[in-house]
């Protein structure tokens, strides 16, 4: 029953905007105000300042494995079900997040550290398509919109020769689609060619 309680835990470590925290750290503007405005990583390298941009992203990645692995140190036998809805409550933490009136970021780096604690070879295979797509394109939205629509048939492919978590598949459809979502603008530049 306890374990149950991870779910809003999760939530609230999710929520928690690392690219604010990071750019007052640093003096720096609130990322909302410039660029897409979108409080991320990505947006924070736009002010110039890469280590600001670094950290950012760490801490959205780490915030995202440390509700899965927090999660399982305290609840050692939980079910996938439950980690699952951890996984997706971490995320949309980092989405609608409380302390920015439920909004947030895009769910890149955030999705990433969920996937490096619920699969290492998983999270390595979408960081691999992820920066091939950048090296390729030089388009960081369009390698997250890729990596998005890759990502459920990746877990299934790697999957299919032991045992598919159905919970843990529902949890990255759920994901990938917020995270296709919240690059909506960015769907629609590409369409048009503006990005």
């Amino acid at each position: 029953m306890y374990e149950y309680l991870a779910i809003p835990i999760a939530y609230f470590i999710g929520s928690i905007p690392f690219a604010i925290v990071v750019s007052k750290l640093f003096g720096l503007k609130d990322p909302r105000q410039y660029g897409s405005g979108n409080p991320g990583a990505t947006n924070v390298l736009r002010s110039g300042n890469k280590v600001a941009a670094a950290l950012t992203f760490i801490g959205d990645a780490a915030k995202g494995a440390i509700a899965i692995l927090l999660t399982l140190e305290i609840f050692p036998h939980i079910s996938a079900t439950i980690i699952a809805l951890v996984a997706v409550a971490a995320f949309l933490g980092h989405l609608f997040s409380p302390f920015l009136n439920f909004k947030g970021g895009k769910g890149v780096a955030t999705s990433f550290g969920i996937f490096l604690a619920l699969d290492l070879n998983f999270a390595l295979i979408l960081l691999g398509i992820w920066i091939l797509v950048v090296v390729l394109f030089r388009v960081s939205a369009l390698a997250a919109i890729i990596t998005a629509l890759a990502a459920p048939f990746i877990y299934l492919f790697i999957q299919m020769s032991s045992y598919i978590v159905w919970p843990i598949f529902a949890a990255i459809i759920v994901m990938a689609s917020l995270l296709l979502y919240k690059h909506k603008s960015n769907i629609d530049k590409l369409i048009n060619k503006k990005n």
